[in-house]
């Protein structure tokens, strides 16, 4: 499934609004894990923590985003939100930790100063069981 970038004025305003990517093929995203009752405190903190926190945390984050706690990863930032609980092929955090869309927004960014590896495939896979199971 491919979200075309085909869209009205306010199309294109309500994607950003949710902060859909556009132009992404989503097929190409890992696939969700198994894992049930997943929660950003116990599952998905320590995976931020480790490769987002320090470009995203509470001293100067980058694009307004705040990744170290659950009230800032559902606020958003500069770009709006960063997840649509329930729809994780649909949250920007996930199209950009899977390195599809607008290679400026790829996070960790390949060639980062603080050699921050990408996220693994089941990294990504727990973000977007997470997000599908509600984002708790």
């Amino acid at each position: 499934m491919r979200v075309q970038t085909k869209l009205g004025i306010l199309g294109g305003m309500s994607l950003a609004l949710i902060g859909i990517a556009r132009d992404v093929d989503v097929s190409k995203l890992p696939p969700p894990s198994m894992r049930k009752d997943l929660t950003y405190q116990a599952d998905i903190k320590p995976i931020l923590d480790k490769s987002c926190i320090k470009c995203h945390g509470a001293e100067k984050p980058k694009a307004k985003l705040r990744l170290d706690s659950l009230a800032g990863v559902f606020k958003g930032g500069h770009d709006g939100k960063v997840i649509q609980p329930g729809g994780s092929s649909k949250s920007l955090l996930v199209i950009n930790v899977a390195h599809l869309g607008d290679k400026d927004d790829w996070m960790p960014p390949p060639a980062n100063k603080l050699k921050i590896p990408s996220l693994t495939s089941e990294q990504i896979g727990l973000i977007r069981a997470w997000i599908d199971q509600g984002a708790k």
